[in-house]
């Protein structure tokens, strides 16, 4: 009879435990769902200069200072906007950062001023700071220990997003003009349900007891933590810069190399968004089974030989050998994220919001430093130049060694 109940009992467990591993699964997608919403939105103002130049009459340093009050009020307040959701979380704070997402597409579509543009691009900006650190800090919670495989599906969401903005608003916006922007707020709406029914779930989860977490990695020192971040941030440097290289300019590269028209050019900067996507996607788990150091050796050398081909190819090679860089560059960042994180488990929010907010500071300083040689030089100068930046990767041979992620899940 005592083993009837025991294996009845054990059999509960497994439900329970099913259970709740589908419910955290259904939170990871629906954090990746809200990204995808989140840098959608983001990637709107970008593609709305060439349309806001003609009305305003605005100067390219202007439209520079838009991406300015973005990109600063983005990449500065998200390590802070971390380190604050470590000290004390707060799962609602996800649906009040897409608030002001929705305050800043409400006042770019009605805003009549240029500072008006400069203070809906600012408030777009700080939305994003809120929502990367904390939706990323979740996302792990919800991992069950498959840390990476979360971080990669968080992550893909916005990759997803960032490719959708300017299609969409070549289809909405610029036919319809400047009030159209308005329509997105429905986007946001959506988000911010969808991150306050995340937030009821992480308030449960957090009223539960938990284990407590380490402060730093097993073994280490302080010092070997501190230079393992600058690797990590040097690595992150190299991809946002090389990623900026053909976020940015890859469709002018092909424009002026191969006289390709416009959307021949765009159409090929898709495909080279797509293979991003796919290598976010797979790098997680594959960090998850193997380790992630190897996965930022693979990812950030692997490319080395195919960026040094790249400004030889020929129009057939060109978008082959860039699929490739783009996929294998990709597969590093969860891995990037995860490792920090795994180096100081105890500031996960810390880290996150680190990590998001240089990549994303890195990429706007870049896509500037990398103009400048542009106008000095030529295009194809910019794609010699970064062709070196994958070397930065060998940087990697001082990391240490964490080891395989466990077995344990939670």
């Amino acid at each position: 009879m005592a083993t009837e109940v025991s294996g009845e009992a054990a059999a509960v467990s497994v439900v329970q435990r099913r259970i709740a591993e589908g419910t955290a699964f259904s939170i990871i997608l629906a954090l990746s769902f809200s990204h995808m919403l989140n840098d959608m939105m983001q990637s709107l103002i970008p593609a709305l200069y060439p349309m806001m130049k003609t009305s305003y009459g605005l100067s390219f340093v202007q439209i520079g200072l838009m991406t300015t009050a973005m990109q600063v009020t983005s990449s500065m307040l998200q390590p802070l906007v971390g380190m604050a959701a470590d000290r004390k979380p707060q799962p609602y704070s996800l649906s009040i950062g897409m608030g002001a997402t929705l305050a800043g597409l409400l006042l770019l579509a009605h805003t009549g001023t240029y500072h008006g543009l400069l203070a809906g691009s600012a408030l777009v900006g700080i939305g994003s700071a809120v929502f990367h650190p904390e939706a990323s800090r979740i996302a792990r919670v919800a991992s069950g220990g498959r840390h990476g495989l979360a971080q990669s599906l968080f992550q893909v969401g916005g990759n997803v997003g960032s490719a959708a903005g300017p299609i969409l608003a070549a289809l909405i916006v610029i036919p319809k003009g400047q009030g159209s922007v308005a329509w997105f707020c429905s986007a946001a709406l959506l988000a911010m349900t969808v991150l306050f029914l995340v937030g009821n779930w992480y308030r449960r989860e957090h009223a539960l007891p938990r284990r407590v977490r380490q402060a730093t990695a097993p073994g280490l020192t302080r010092r070997h933590i501190v230079w393992s971040l600058v690797i990590l941030l040097s690595l992150v440097f190299s991809k946002a810069f090389y990623q900026a290289s053909l976020g940015t300019y890859y469709t002018f590269y092909l424009i002026s190399k191969f006289h390709l028209s416009v959307a021949q050019a765009q159409l090929y900067l898709f495909i080279f968004l797509a293979s991003v996507a796919v290598g976010t996607l797979v790098g997680g788990p594959i960090g998850d089974r193997i380790g992630r150091k190897a996965v930022i050796w693979g990812s950030i050398l692997g490319a080395v030989p195919f960026a040094l081909m790249l400004p030889y190819a020929s129009l057939f090679w060109t978008p082959v050998l860039t699929v490739i860089i783009g996929a294998t560059m990709a597969s590093a960042s969860s891995a990037i994220i995860v490792y920090g994180i795994d180096l100081v488990p105890g500031k996960i929010g810390t880290m996150a919001g680190l990590f998001f907010g240089l990549g994303f500071g890195m990429a706007g300083i870049g896509a500037a430093a990398l103009g400048k040689i542009a106008d000095f030089t030529s295009i194809d100068t910019v794609y010699h130049v970064c062709a070196f930046l994958p070397l930065i990767g060998l940087l990697t041979v001082f990391l240490p060694d964490l080891g395989r992620p466990g077995a344990s899940r939670r």
